[in-house]
Parts: C-alpha cells; sequence; structure tokens
C-alpha cells in the first residue's frame, strides 16, 4: 500500500461514519482555537479527529468549509421554504421567515455559533468567505421575490432591495445575539428586526395602515342642540364633550 493510500484510510478506532462529521468539526476548532487558523492543516485535523484526508474531503472541500458546516442544509431549508409558499402570502413576510430558519441554525448551537464568530473577526480569509456565504442566502431571497413582483415595472430593482434590507436586519439581530455571547433572547432580536422590514416594504402593512389597520378606531362625539343655538354656544358644547372624553381616556 503506498503511503498516499495509508494516509486515506481511516485510523483504528476512529469514530462511526455518522459522527465522522461532527469529530471533524470538533478536532478543526479545538486546533483552530489552540493554536489559530491559518497556522492549523488539514493533516492535523485529521490526526486529531482520527480519520484519513480523504474522510476530510469527503465532508469539506476546503478548511474554509469546516468553519460553517451547516450553511449549506441551511441554505436548502431556505429555499424549501421558499418555494413552499402558496403564492397568496405577503412576499415580503415570507421571506423574513425564511431569513429565521437562519438564525434559528445559530441559535440551536449558540457555543459554536460564539466560538465560529469571534474566530471569524480574527480571520480575514474567513470574513471573505462569510461574505459569499451571506451572498448567496440574499442570491436566493432575491430569485424568490422577482418571481413575485415579476408583473411590476420595478420588480427586480424591488425584489434586489428588499433581498438586501431582508439579510441586513438578520445579520444586525445575529450580530446583537452573538455579542451577548448567545444569552439574549434571540427571538426578541429577530422578530424586531423582520418587523422592521416588513414595516418598511411591505405592501399590505401599508394597506393596513392606509385602511386604519389595528390602530383604535376613532371616537364620534354627538352633539344635539337647537336650530336656534348660537354658533358658539355648539362649539362649547363640542369643547366640553372632548375634553370629557379625554379625562376619561387619561
Amino acid at each position: 500500500m503506498s503511503e498516499q493510500e495509508e494516509q486515506d484510510q481511516p485510523m483504528n478506532d476512529g469514530p462511526s461514519k455518522p459522527a465522522m462529521r461532527e469529530a471533524l468539526v470538533a478536532a478543526a476548532f479545538e486546533l483552530f482555537l489552540e493554536r489559530g487558523f491559518e497556522q492549523t492543516t488539514v493533516d492535523d485535523i485529521v490526526s486529531l479527529a482520527g480519520v484519513g484526508r480523504r474522510s476530510f474531503f469527503r465532508y469539506f472541500p476546503a478548511k474554509e468549509d469546516v468553519v460553517f458546516p451547516d450553511h449549506e442544509r441551511s441554505l436548502a431549508e431556505m429555499t424549501e421554504f421558499l418555494e413552499s409558499g402558496t403564492g397568496e402570502e405577503d412576499p415580503v413576510k415570507h421571506a423574513c421567515d425564511a431569513a429565521r430558519l437562519v438564525l434559528r441554525m445559530y441559535a440551536e448551537q449558540p457555543s459554536f455559533s460564539v466560538q465560529r464568530y469571534r474566530l471569524t473577526r480574527k480571520v480575514p480569509g474567513l470574513r471573505a468567505y462569510e461574505l459569499s456565504v451571506v451572498w448567496r442566502y440574499e442570491h436566493t431571497l432575491a430569485h424568490y421575490l422577482r418571481g413575485r413582483y415579476d408583473r411590476r415595472p420595478d420588480g427586480a430593482l424591488r425584489a434586489d432591495v428588499i433581498a438586501a434590507a431582508v439579510v441586513a436586519a438578520h445579520n444586525h439581530a445575529l450580530r446583537t445575539w452573538l455579542r451577548s455571547g448567545g444569552e439574549s433572547d434571540w427571538t426578541v432580536e429577530v422578530d424586531a428586526a423582520m418587523a422592521f422590514v416588513t414595516g418598511t416594504w411591505s405592501d399590505r402593512a401599508a394597506e393596513g395602515a392606509a385602511d386604519g389597520g389595528d390602530a383604535e378606531p376613532d371616537e364620534v362625539v354627538v352633539l344635539v342642540a337647537s336650530r336656534r343655538a348660537p354658533l358658539w354656544r355648539m362649539v362649547q358644547g363640542i369643547e366640553s364633550a372632548l375634553g370629557e372624553t379625554r379625562q376619561v381616556q387619561s
């Protein structure tokens, strides 16, 4: 057996196949935190994980990919969610709900997500890689929104701008949660961020506001007066009625 073939073979007593991916991620981050990302090689990772090089590249095309192991799954979930719409839902809200799935992915592993955030901030190459991942999410959202706005003259522009807004709002919520060390309530952060996007860009939100939406209904004041009553007395009666109403509300 050649030296290369020996390197490609799993080492004895290595992890079982279902756990191999997780073992590689755990080994990589242990070394990244101990030695630094640039100083850690793929050989170092597979040696600590107890597997061969071929096993690493079966799961991760490059060393950078082991830092973001869940984004392919998350992107697939987002795409599936967007395609599951009936076409009757508010497209902006649907896009925002899709973005929530990504933040939930981070929240499922708070310690790992916080470690990755701190590591990414230190390594320029990882920040560049992360930007490419973010672009893929934005591209997926824009593709969905373009389909929903294809009959509008400004459809393409609107889709791209809203997709960028959804991603920016999501990233703001995510960074706020990560900076707290994963201790804050991520659902509160993302709810506030997505509410801002829908309130700004959703046509249905604008229609609701124009129609009164869920606002408190205006109170009606009815004044009964004699036709012969002077105008000043009618005005005085209205002011008196309004004053009593405001006192009750306060």
